[in-house]
């Protein structure tokens, strides 16, 4: 009898590596701008599905991540910290010193969100008199029903396409936010 063995760690951990991190990404315009607005004195409240840490790297405070984020890793058995460039430069999938593997702090299919961070996000939506949506069809769930905990005044839609939120929005913009920021810094 032959027997051939395909390793799908090995797959998804190249795949991994190859398409959802990415250490030499920058933040962009808009990234800065709401740092920026935070620097000023405005209280900012960023709350993201992104995994990139873009955020945090322009200078946001508080930053709630809903689905983790690729610059945190620790072992699975230990809790052993390790950071993005240990990750990339392991071959395979990473192993702590004790044997245990290294797990991005990513949700991963079926995993559950962190509850601290989900009632942060939901706290800090609840408690702005401003939400902007920015970049997202809002198709994506639990993420996108973070919205119906908006008590505000004003509710501002930046995005490519329509979403459902326009109707009730005071603004709507259908444009990339960096392009938005860009006429805003005018």
């Amino acid at each position: 009898m032959h027997m051939a063995i395909l390793s799908f760690s090995f797959i998804r951990d190249e795949f991994y590596k190859s398409k959802m991190v990415y250490p030499e990404a920058e933040p962009n315009a808009a990234h800065k701008y709401f740092a920026l607005l935070e620097a000023l004195g405005k209280h900012v409240s960023v709350v993201t599905q992104n995994i990139d840490g873009l955020h945090s790297a322009a200078g946001s405070s508080e930053v709630y991540e809903i689905h983790g984020s690729v610059l945190r890793n620790n072992c699975m058995s230990c809790g052993k910290f390790y950071d993005v460039d240990y990750v990339m430069s392991a071959s395979g999938v990473p192993k702590c010193s004790c044997g245990g593997t290294v797990k991005p702090d990513v949700v991963l299919y079926e995993e559950p969100l962190d509850d601290r961070v989900v009632s942060g996000a939901v706290s800090a939506i609840a408690s702005a008199d401003t939400l902007i949506i920015i970049g997202t069809s809002l198709v994506v769930y639990p993420a996108a029903s973070y919205v119906r905990y908006f008590r505000g005044k004003n509710l501002v839609v930046i995005n490519l396409e329509p979403t459902q939120m326009d109707s009730i929005a005071t603004l709507a913009i259908y444009d990339d936010v960096v392009n938005v920021v860009a006429s805003l810094e005018k």
